[in-house]
């Protein structure tokens, strides 16, 4: 069910993406305001490590200490997290939020037991990672604005990329380089697990068994943004059934870029029956 607000910016923000946000925030201040070393209880430590426990897997995903790590998650969060809060409905987006976060931890510590490294792991950044391609595989097609390109790119490049990206940095393994590259990589794996998953139980696809093709046609497929399956009604045709879905895909597309552009409290009452219709598919 979509998250109805009030007219004053901070209750446009969708429910779950406004706790997180705030939660974040709280935690770096007492991080770094408070004389109390928060991190070693509410970082990720290295399974080696005496000071390892296994609620940190949720703790490390809320705690920042630098301000920049802070707000580029968070401003990430807030550009994309709404979107799919909006298009999921808030206990969808939690619980995706959590897999997502507690799986790119998990596989943070299993990089550092198998290369006997030690380390601290904080931020959102695994979560976000899994946003982010979340935000590709449900709305590939829509153009974002991304610094410093001074043209626009299609949100299913911009995931390819970073995931490139982070890939050939985590196994790049430079002097100096602190960040959790294969955790990143960790939240957009999970992140592709559990929307697969999700599809395959809501029986998205109608007709065939697209679970007997290769991992890498149905990742394909989920970022192509058009129908791949085709479905025999006695009333309508394999084209028509395709063309509609189309059609409401490029709608749906059109009213969640609204809501990026002028926020939901700007849409028509048919544009959040449609919204809402479509985030219980």
């Amino acid at each position: 069910m979509l998250y109805r607000s009030n007219n004053n910016f901070y209750n446009s923000i969708p429910v779950v993406t406004r706790y997180i946000l705030l939660i974040n925030l709280a935690i770096w201040a007492a991080c770094n305001f408070l004389k109390f070393p928060l991190v070693e209880y509410l970082g990720l430590f290295d399974l080696n490590s005496k000071y390892f426990n296994l609620y940190q897997l949720i703790t490390y995903q809320f705690t920042h200490v630098a301000f920049l790590h802070l707000f580029f998650n968070m401003f990430a969060l807030f550009m994309f997290g709404r979107v799919l809060e909006n298009y999921w409905g808030p206990s969808r987006f939690l619980t995706y939020y959590m897999v997502t976060g507690i799986g790119a931890g998990l596989i943070q510590l299993a990089i550092c037991y198998f290369q006997n490294t030690h380390s601290v792991t904080i931020g959102a950044s695994g979560a976000v990672f899994g946003i982010l391609l979340a935000f590709g595989m449900l709305f590939p097609n829509t153009p974002l604005m991304i610094i410093p390109f001074p043209f626009p790119i299609k949100a299913k490049y911009l995931v390819i990329g970073y995931g490139v990206l982070e890939l050939w940095m985590g196994f790049a393994n430079r002097s100096g380089d602190d960040v959790a590259h294969f955790a990143h990589l960790g939240g957009m794996l999970f992140g592709i697990i559990l929307i697969l998953y999700w599809q395959k139980k809501s029986g998205k696809y109608r007709t065939g068994n697209p679970w007997n093709q290769s991992l890498s046609k149905k990742i394909k497929n989920l970022f192509s943004g058009k129908p791949k399956m085709t479905v025999h009604h006695q009333q309508e045709t394999d084209w028509e059934y395709n063309a509609r879905k189309a059609e409401e895909n490029k709608e749906i597309d059109r009213i969640l870029d609204k809501i990026k552009n002028s926020g939901y409290n700007n849409l028509s009452e048919d544009e959040k029956k449609k919204l809402f219709n479509a985030s219980k598919k």
